[in-house]
């Protein structure tokens, strides 16, 4: 994907058919078709080694780095196949992001993190740089917190501004989509709230899928909920009408807490 095809691509509907993934001989995502409106934040969830964060790794071809790993059928983003054989899974990363579930802040200044996918992207006016970076790090809601400390190591902040800057890390790029791996499950409850106020502001402009094992914190973000269980999306709806009247009963067997 070039950057001409990013324009394209900015209408940022997500559209998956038919997407299995294997680990050698264990399939880990079996035959998944699934939507994801643009602006739209989509939960996922479901018991652990359910196939929930393989099918979003599978979202930005992070599978591909994985040895053995296998992937079939289509992800398209604004109408382009992700996976066809002359797409550059680098640009796809570009355009699609990803946080994950510790933060993982590099050795480096505050100001270096969030402007390193812009070197790498080739960014090197000094303007330009403290522009992206200042508005990278104000959509994540911590400009505030760290403006006269952009010199200092990014792992000098606590936990959830670690957290905060990786998200700003992905923004600063200008994704079309965010993925976000179980991203406040190592925060305490103040700095989940924020991520989670974070992502409800983010929905404004990007599309977000979310993994994660809290379905109070996936009630609270999302718009819909697709219910992952031994690597088959059971049901995806409307978040509102899945955790109150969900149609199948498994769904309703883990979300009333019968197993999982």
């Amino acid at each position: 994907m070039t950057a001409s095809a990013k324009g394209g691509a900015r209408e940022s509907r997500v559209v998956v058919r038919n997407l299995s993934v294997s680990y050698g001989a264990t399939k880990a995502v079996r035959n998944v078709s699934l939507d994801v409106p643009e602006q739209t934040v989509v939960a996922l969830i479901g018991p652990s080694g359910c196939g929930k964060s393989t099918f979003l790794r599978a979202l930005n071809r992070m599978n591909d780095v994985i040895a053995g790993a296998t992937v079939e059928g289509k992800v398209l983003l604004g109408g382009r196949d992700i996976y066809a054989p002359d797409v550059d899974p680098v640009a796809v990363r570009r355009l699609v992001g990803m946080v994950f579930q510790r933060s993982n802040p590099f050795p480096k200044s505050i100001f270096e993190n969030v402007a390193f996918g812009l070197k790498i992207a080739g960014m090197k006016d000094k303007a330009q740089l403290d522009e992206r970076v200042e508005r990278a790090l104000r959509q994540a809601a911590i400009w505030d917190e760290v403006k006269d400390r952009l010199r200092e190591s990014g792992l000098s902040l606590s936990g959830g501004q670690q957290q905060r800057l990786c998200i700003a890390r992905a923004l600063a790029v200008e994704p079309a989509v965010l993925l976000m791996d179980e991203p406040a499950s190592a925060l305490d409850p103040i700095a989940t709230a924020k991520v989670e106020d974070l992502i409800a502001e983010l929905k404004t402009e990007l599309t977000i899928v979310i993994v994660t094992h809290n379905m109070q914190q996936a009630a609270r973000v999302s718009q819909r909920t697709a219910f992952f269980y031994g690597g088959n999306l059971v049901e995806v709806g409307d978040t509102s009408r899945l955790f109150t009247r969900p149609h199948e009963k498994q769904t309703e067997d883990y979300i009333t807490g019968r197993f999982g």
